[in-house]
């Protein structure tokens, strides 16, 4: 141990720690400053950024060692607080710039920094210091918050006054379609809000630390499992296996469609015949403290027998491969997709044919915070589990059979979540922390590092697809054949539900009378598929979105207008024979045309020897459900202080659903004058608010929004006298009226036939995609210059949210194309090495269209945001890499080398 003395925050503060242990680690269990965040561990992310001696550093590698005695530290929490805020928190507040919030503090205190240093930098001066300090975000697309940096600039030269950053409330009180701030974001720049972590650190003293005994292999037959020198290290309390869990041992994947060939319950909590992938859970350490913990359990023996691995859907289909999953085919489940006529005479009577091969990767999620949970038994003997899910409902189906729990004994709550951008569709350690509460009788935490994190959870389904298109001699699509494989890794979990995504998003946008297809999801030994923003449609759109530009050019016309001609009019209908809900994309293509001709002579004159420039378009659409008629239930209480209560479980990952929540009820409730402070919200705990479903495919502002507005309008019909006055609380107890109303909705929709043929979403996004590119001819990198998108999803709920959707699903669109990929499980484990976008590679130059549409069932005309952004951006650039070059790429992620071969061979 060693005897420090800082100056933390002014404060002078003596700390005794061993020397090795991070500033990160000491400042929150020692001193309690949870502010600071822990993200990666590994100096990737800066969530953990403090000021020390005047200089930035990351927290979670500076050693106490290696720290001057009476050094000053600068946490986020000394540089201001909710009642003080400094102008930098009020700037990231007006600009959306806390969306998760979890890197947030980190920025805060980077920018603290920066403009002690240079009071007056230019956007490309933010930008350097974010890409130089490795502040890593990936909500945003960090334009928001170079927006911020600069005002809060300003208003530190004295140029501004804080007064003017601050959210006006409009004369008429309506918030609904403006930037009304988050009301979670006052506590994300201060670092006051609380996060799984930080919990963890304030749990009761006989809670329980885990670490997981993971595989070290994909694919494996365990022999035996020796805990014996394990559960005689120091601290250990217990040591769990599959032998100390009284359910199934299953985690259910909740098959959809009956002609599924497995059964559901294919992942194991805790592994005991076998292992499917790398890192799965065979054991769970349980011990006083964390490093004791990770110390028993490298004392843990698993015999294993190593079985060949089948690392893609070609290996696992291949003749000669053993079934994964003894019993259940590699190929397990099949999807057909047929619309209109038969598409062979089509072919062959075609003017045009165009056909190629595509396959989109196993993008990671890389949120800022690694996977966190807990779980203890309440004084009711239930047992309580809290994580990160975003889908809090299905999880108690899915874990409760497996745990040996009645899903009515079991409670599941979301904490305030770093992100998840899908990947906690899926439990995670849910069922874990569960198992190792059940088994020991005590509070149990589990923290994932980066690794676990990368390794360990659910990526986006790959997708190999071939696909043609026959088109007329005027470039009329008449036909469109596909056929498609989804490598879905070792677990069944929504692989059904992913492959019908294909049928439902190739070739959408676009009127093709005639559809012929079949896709298949594949059994294999890679990391599990899981959801990932956009949820099938990048896979499926690339390859329509890339074909179409190769159709241009073999009909010799512009792919704008060979887009124009084809999209949805009246009489057009889906991939799925179902007549759009609102015709906008003309209208959006009219408004982007003038741009694009402008950016194609921009390029053009801006190419040269050493560059060349370029413009690529595309069209996204994705649907809001969870496909037929989903619906939702929402709660409404008018409280003692004639306050208003909203409960629902609309889950959290980012992307705003305290304001979608908000700003909904607010837009219901303001007939009677109810000011945005006077609604609470109770989100996200299942032992108090109705089942409002998963936040996934972009339903909950469409599906939870129209039980919001339900639940409301039931309320104010209440409390609404004859002379058009409302009803104080003592007046409605006093009349003996409820005050509490549930509100519920399902979407008037169909789930689709065996040929996919239906109206699964009663709600869709557009959005029309143009990319600026560059190209380096002598290394094949490519940067993207702009994004434009011009998006249609209804009307607008709140300004700073859908904006910040955008730009987030635009910056993970552009990692998707040129740099993000989890194919090697050495290379790709961390941020870094699976290619995150920072700052300088995500362009500063986002432009945002909103065609507002109004939705017919969306409520007060809206439609969701958080997926369009993501469906077809990295398909925009990479035709415009074929536009700069003549170089196509098909297969992502677009790396250097891979254009640099294409211009080599050319």
């Amino acid at each position: 141990m060693i005897k420090k003395n800082l100056l933390v925050n002014g404060i002078s503060r003596t700390l005794i720690a061993p020397p090795d242990a991070s500033l990160a680690n000491v400042l929150r269990e020692q001193l309690g400053l949870t502010g600071t965040k822990i993200g990666c561990g590994q100096a990737q992310c800066g969530c953990c950024n403090v000021i020390l001696n005047n200089k930035l550093v990351r927290s979670c590698v500076t050693k106490m060692s290696k720290i001057p005695d009476n050094a000053a530290v600068i946490t986020v929490e000394g540089v201001g607080t909710p009642e003080n805020l400094h102008p930098v928190q009020l700037a990231w507040i007006t600009h959306g710039g806390a969306q998760c919030g979890f890197c947030s503090p980190g920025f805060v205190v980077s920018t603290t920094a920066l403009l002690a240093e240079n009071p007056n930098p230019t956007r490309e001066d933010v930008r350097d210091w974010f890409q130089k300090h490795r502040n890593a975000c990936r909500c945003t697309g960090y334009k928001q918050l170079v927006d911020a940096v600069m005002d809060a600039a300003k208003v530190m030269r004295g140029e501004m006054k804080a007064e003017e950053l601050m959210f006006k409330m409009p004369e008429d009180g309506k918030i609904w379609g403006g930037k009304y701030p988050r009301p979670s974001a006052v506590a994300k720049v201060t670092g006051t809000l609380e996060y799984g972590a930080d919990l963890g650190l304030k749990l009761p003293p006989e809670t329980l630390c885990c670490a997981l005994v993971q595989a070290q292999v994909s694919h494996g037959e365990i022999k035996s499992i020796d805990t014996s020198e394990a559960e005689k290290m120091p601290g250990v309390v217990k040591v769990v296996t599959h032998k100390d869990i009284k359910g199934k041992n299953r985690i259910t994947g909740l098959i959809t469609f009956p002609t599924n060939k497995g059964d559901g319950w294919d992942r194991p909590i805790l592994c005991d015949e076998k292992v499917f992938q790398f890192g799965d859970a065979i054991a769970i350490v349980c011990a006083a403290t964390q490093s004791q913990a990770k110390a028993a359990a490298e004392k843990v023996k698993v015999n294993m027998e190593e079985l060949p691995a089948y690392m893609s859907a070609p290996a696992a289909m291949a003749e000669d491969a053993m079934e994964i999953h003894p019993g259940t085919p590699n190929i397990y489940y099949i999807q057909k997709i047929a619309k209109g006529k038969d598409t062979k005479p089509i072919f062959e009577k075609a003017d045009v044919v165009v056909e190629d091969d595509f396959y989109v990767g196993r993008q990671p999620h890389m949120p800022m915070e690694p996977d966190v949970g807990f779980a203890y038994l309440n004084d009711d003997g239930k047992l309580c589990i809290h994580s990160k899910s975003i889908a809090l409902n299905l999880h108690k189906a899915m874990i409760a059979p497996g745990l040996g729990v009645e899903p009515e004994n079991l409670i599941m709550v979301q904490n305030p979540t770093g992100g998840t951008f899908g990947y906690k569709f899926s439990p995670t350690m849910e069922a874990l922390v569960g198992a190792a509460c059940l088994a020991t009788g005590r509070p149990v935490f589990l923290n994932y590092n980066y690794f676990q994190q990368m390794t360990y959870t659910g990526k986006r389904s790959p997708f190999f697809v071939n696909m043609r298109y026959a088109a007329d001699k005027d470039g009329k699509l008449l036909a469109m054949e596909t056929d498609w494989s989804v490598d879905h890794g070792p677990y069944s979990e929504f692989g059904d539900l992913l492959t019908l995504r294909g049928a439902q998003f190739m070739g959408a946008g676009y009127d093709i009378p005639n559809i012929l297809g079949e896709g298949r999801t594949v059994c294999t030994n890679h990391a599990w598929g899981s959801a990932f923003r956009s949820y099938g449609s990048p896979q499926s759109e690339f390859a329509s979105e890339v074909l179409m530009d190769e159709l241009a050019e073999k009909l010799g016309v512009d792919p704008f207008e060979l887009r124009y001609k084809n999209v949805y009019r009246e009489g057009a209908t889906t991939p799925t024979g179902q007549k759009p809900e609102v015709l906008s994309l003309p209208e959006m293509l009219d408004i982007l045309r003038p741009k694009y001709k402008a950016a194609l002579e921009k390029a053009k004159k801006n190419s040269d020897g050493k560059v060349k420039r370029g413009v690529g378009i595309s069209i996204g659409i994705y649907g809001c459900g969870l496909d037929g008629p989903d619906g939702s239930q929402v709660r409404v209480e008018l409280n003692q202080d004639n306050t208003i209560t909203v409960f629902n479980t609309w889950e959290d990952h980012g992307q705003g659903a305290d304001m979608g929540t908000l700003g909904t009820a607010h837009e219901a409730l303001r007939p009677m004058g109810v000011s945005p402070d006077r609604i609470r919200l109770e989100l996200n705990d299942t032992g108090n608010a109705p089942d409002s479903g998963p936040s996934g495919g972009s339903r909950q502002q469409v599906v939870t929004g129209r039980a919001i507005q339900a639940a409301c309008e039931l309320l104010m019909g209440a409390m609404r006298k004859s002379d058009g006055t409302y009803r104080s609380y003592d007046e409605m107890k006093a009349e003996n009226i409820s005050v509490s109303y549930d509100g519920k909705w399902t979407a008037p929709a169909t789930a689709c036939d065996e040929n996919a043929q239906g109206s699964p979403f009663a709600v869709y996004m557009y959005g029309v995609f143009m990319a600026e590119v560059a190209v380096e001819l002598a290394t094949g990198k490519t940067s993207v210059e702009k994004m434009t998108l011009v998006a249609d999803i209804g009307k607008v709920n709140n300004r700073l949210v859908t904006d910040g959707q955008l730009y987030g699903g635009i910056a993970q669109g552009i990692g998707l194309a040129l740099t993000e990929d989890f194919e090697d499980l050495k290379k790709h484990s961390t941020l870094m090495g699976a290619g995150f976008p920072y700052a300088k590679q995500v362009t500063d130059d986002i432009e945002l269209i909103y065609v507002e549409t109004p939705r017919p069932e969306g409520p007060f005309g809206a439609a969701g945001a958080g997926e369009l952004p993501l469906s077809s951006p990295h398909a925009a650039i990479i035709n415009g890499i074929n536009n700069a070059c003549g170089v196509r790429i098909t297969r992502l992620p677009a790396l250097p080398e891979k254009v640099l071969a294409g211009l080599k061979a050319k």
